[in-house]
């Protein structure tokens, strides 16, 4: 029996509320990402979409436009209530979430969503400069942008065993240490990822994820050098290349239930690179992963 074409739905979360560390702006991503997109898919011709690269054509994907979450400028709970239960609703309808924000809040919401509308298992890819792994403090609380996946994993199926961040460079809260320590969180750092190749990286996120039964993938855009996405909350040098995000996207998008691309910030980007660079994650996303990857 042939598996049937997977369908997906861009949501979009402009909300900024949780960005108490690095740079405000990324509530207006979503509507710079879509402009970038409409430039990918107005190549679409007769239901394909021609890859220059593998000289095929691919059809185009099922890509719905199902508008923005309710996102609530002074209430960050609410907002994250408001788009996990968005995200879960498009999962339970028979789409593929593809999650716009906003800031990293978002990447609990996403978990989240997607946890709430299945059962078994749930794995986390986590791209990111940062390990997001803060309990709580003063400043921030304990939903900011820089808990978002610790707050993931105390999700009651969530499983720590089969989740992974990349992308993870420079200095951390050594009580996040202490965290990974005691949690067996996987990673692979920006350095590693470079030194072992894009192909090896993807097995080895492959591997962990594989017992899992479903796989919530958060692309934070700062997990790329930023001198290839200038627009970032925050800007970390020697992250991974533009390159090596679209190849690792490509090969990880069959194996994923939802994706999510939060941090891109046109308040400091350049020509709209950064939301253009999110644009092409997204529509990679949603090319290659219209199948989904047997178990």
């Amino acid at each position: 029996m042939t598996e049937p074409t997977r369908k997906f739905e861009l949501i979009g979360a402009p909300f900024d509320g949780a960005s108490t560390l690095g740079y405000p702006g990324s509530r207006y991503a979503p509507a710079r990402i879509r402009h970038a997109l409409a430039w990918i898919t107005q190549r679409v011709e007769g239901g394909e979409v021609f890859s220059l690269e593998s000289g095929e054509l691919h059809s185009a994907p099922d890509l719905l436009d199902g508008g923005d979450a309710d996102v609530i400028a002074h209430d960050l709970l609410t907002t994250l209530a408001n788009t996990s239960d968005r995200i879960a609703e498009s999962v339970r309808s028979g789409r593929v979430p593809i999650l716009l924000g906003g800031d990293d809040c978002f990447l609990y919401a996403g978990s989240k969503g997607l946890h709430d509308a299945t059962e078994g298992a749930l794995a986390v890819i986590h791209f990111d400069a940062h390990l997001d792994v803060m309990d709580r403090n003063v400043q921030q609380g304990a939903h900011s942008q820089s808990s978002g996946m610790r707050r993931s994993l105390e999700l009651e199926r969530a499983s720590t065993e089969h989740s992974v961040q990349v992308g993870l460079r420079h200095f951390n809260f050594p009580s996040s240490r202490a965290y990974l320590e005691d949690s067996g969180l996987a990673r692979i750092t920006a350095a590693e990822f470079d030194r072992i190749g894009t192909e090896a990286a993807v097995e080895r996120i492959l591997d962990r994820v594989s017992g899992a039964d479903h796989v919530h993938f958060s692309f934070d855009i700062d997990a790329i050098d930023p001198a290839h996405a200038p627009g970032a909350g925050a800007l970390e040098p020697g992250g991974i290349t533009s390159r090596q995000a679209i190849e690792t996207v490509m090969a990880l998008a069959p194996h994923c239930d939802s994706f999510a691309v939060t941090e891109v910030n046109p308040m400091t980007d350049h020509q709209d690179m950064t939301a253009t660079l999110a644009a092409y994650l997204c529509y990679y996303f949603a090319v290659f992963g219209q199948k989904r990857a047997s178990s």
